[in-house]
């Protein structure tokens, strides 16, 4: 997946699906990008300085936040995000249905929910969004949620939509579910 530049249709998706959006600016995108040790994947970046920085209205259900945010539901009580150590999966885990013990189990997730990603928002129920911003998966955005997670994108089965941040925010644009290949 190329992430080092913005397609130019994907910039006028963009734009147009966020047309109400207030951007962010380069020198704020970049002190956040400095103080994090990473570099956002395209065409997110561009969109976060240049077009909307979070839009109210979604994707997902609840809204994209703002980039230095979480979703009001994340929680209080969670570890501490490290957006520069890589994410850990490169593809799905349903550890509900694994054996693992929940005493085992719980520190091999902190790492799934908080390393390598932004989150874009939430669709409620403890289901959010991720963009993946450190590791094999970078550009990607996955769904994390209770049960388990799992990338976005036509090659990872269960949706017709292109993988990318521009190619989830379109398939949302057209109106279509997230899983509408099942």
């Amino acid at each position: 997946m190329d992430t080092e530049h913005a397609r130019p249709e994907d910039l006028a998706m963009l734009r147009a699906a966020f047309d109400t959006g207030e951007p962010l600016g380069w020198e704020a995108v970049r002190a956040f990008e400095t103080e994090h040790g990473i570099t956002l994947p395209e065409p997110y970046r561009t969109c976060v300085a240049e077009i909307a920085d979070g839009c109210g209205f979604g994707p997902p259900d609840y809204g994209l936040v703002p980039l230095a945010e979480l979703p009001d539901d994340w929680g209080d009580d969670r570890p501490v995000r490290e957006l520069a150590k890589p994410f850990p999966l490169t593809e799905m885990w349903l550890w509900e249905k694994d054996d693992i013990p929940d005493d085992e189990l719980g520190p091999t997730l902190d790492p799934v929910f908080d390393h390598g990603s932004i989150v874009l928002g939430t669709d409620g129920c403890g289901m959010y969004w991720h963009l993946i911003v450190a590791g094999p998966h970078r550009g990607h955005v996955w769904n994390i949620c209770g049960e388990g997670a799992g990338p976005f994108g036509s090659e990872f089965g269960f949706t017709t939509g292109e993988s990318g941040f521009a190619g989830w925010v379109r398939h949302w644009v057209e109106g279509k579910p997230w899983s509408d290949a099942m």
